[in-house]
């Protein structure tokens, strides 16, 4: 499998280079047109010019520099042709510098043929070294080597091109790639959090389905309204199921929904008591952090408490985080048999794991006076004033007894 693919790279790679940019084109009229001053303006300032050159026009110095600048811009582009077709070669040396001295030798002497016609045409003088009408002469005599070394040095530049095109190629490569593990696990990690809310909700059903049926000989009027509210309730759950997050004002509505319902379930026997500071009710928090607190706190708490049951629910602003407290006034936790987090706890774990690493606190531990303390510790995060006016404010549980 690794020969397909690096031939597959190979050839993207060589598809990316095979046309020169308005730049590298602009960059190599330049150069030449730059060498072409130079070359004019030495031949005219050179008082070791041959006699018999004197006579001769300024401007035929000028016109000969610039055909032959124009001539080299013209070649450049087949030289780096060239050298792009001896990296496809990669891994045979041979043939990689058979290509580029038959190139050498070629491109030298056609663009010494071309030079010396123009000079015997400016100059008036007869064609001393043409490759057109003396090849041999040409090939034997080495006439062209001047010409040569200048084609090396254009290769030297087209090795350079090609390394910075391959070099970019990779970088892009690279970066797509990044761009798409990054995706990748970002879609993992949404997977990970849906699958986590949609184990919570069965759990949470469930549970409440049976606080429903054991009260269905004992108080069937009770047990419609219970039914009333688990329909809200699953309607509040079904609008908000793809919403890892809500604020925290919706939070408590639902968490409130579900007290109601408990309510009805102890007829009497249930207390509950929320306090929120001012301007968290904006915050986001994640959907269904706070339902699994007061259903661990009602079944391991108020339902093992003989009198009434208490549940506190407290969120308040701590610097740069907001922290989520649920306590009752139940037995608190057995040293003995400490697993008291079930399903719904296990999945707040994670799930604050999920959403916020290390920065996502969770802890279950007994309250002062008795009973047990879930807390939850999230970073500041406020809503957006749109998404919070479009809110409506919860009607937030009070002291209720019944």
């Amino acid at each position: 499998m690794a020969q397909p693919m690096e031939t597959v790279g190979a050839m993207a790679e060589n598809r990316a280079s095979r046309r020169l940019t308005r730049g590298e084109w602009a960059a190599i009229v330049g150069f030449w047109l730059f060498m072409a001053v130079l070359t004019a303006a030495n031949r005219l300032l050179d008082p070791r010019r041959p006699s018999g050159l004197q006579p001769v026009s300024a401007s035929v110095p000028i016109a000969l520099a610039l055909v032959e600048a124009l001539v080299w811009a013209a070649v450049t582009p087949f030289v780096f042709w060239l050298v792009r077709r001896a990296a496809v070669m990669e891994g045979r040396r041979a043939a990689q510098g058979a290509l580029l001295a038959v190139g050498a030798v070629g491109v030298s002497m056609v663009v010494d043929g071309v030079f010396d016609g123009a000079r015997a045409v400016l100059l008036g003088l007869p064609g001393q070294h043409n490759v057109f009408t003396n090849p041999v002469g040409t090939l034997t005599h080495l006439w062209f080597l001047r010409e040569m070394i200048v084609y090396c040095g254009m290769v030297a530049a087209g090795v350079a091109r090609e390394y910075s095109v391959r070099y970019r190629v990779r970088q892009q490569e690279a970066a797509r790639l990044q761009a798409e593990t990054a995706q990748l696990q970002a879609q993992l990690a949404e997977a990970r959090l849906q699958a986590l809310r949609s184990q919570i909700d069965p759990h949470f059903l469930f549970n409440t389905l049976n606080a429903v049926s054991a009260l269905v000989e004992r108080d069937p009027r009770g047990v419609r309204r219970m039914i009333a509210r688990l329909s809200e309730l699953l309607r509040h759950s079904l609008d908000g199921a793809a919403e890892p997050v809500v604020t925290l004002r919706q939070e408590l509505e639902f968490a409130d929904r579900y007290l109601e319902i408990m309510r009805i379930r102890f007829q009497g026997s249930l207390e509950v008591q929320t306090r929120v500071d001012d301007g968290v009710l904006d915050a986001l928090v994640p959907s269904l952090v706070l339902q699994p607190l007061v259903e661990n706190a009602v079944k391991h708490g108020v339902g093992r408490q003989r009198g009434v049951g208490k549940i506190e629910i407290e969120a308040r602003r701590e610097g740069d985080r907001v922290v989520l407290r649920v306590r009752d006034n139940g037995p608190g936790l057995d040293a003995a048999a400490p697993a008291r987090e079930g399903v719904g706890l296990r999945n707040t774990r994670e799930r604050l794991a999920q959403l916020y690493g290390d920065a996502g606190g969770f802890a279950l531990r007994p309250a002062q006076g008795g009973g047990v303390e879930a807390e939850v510790s999230l970073p500041w995060r406020p809503a957006e004033a749109a998404a919070a006016a479009r809110t409506p404010a919860p009607p937030l549980a009070s002291a209720v007894a019944g």
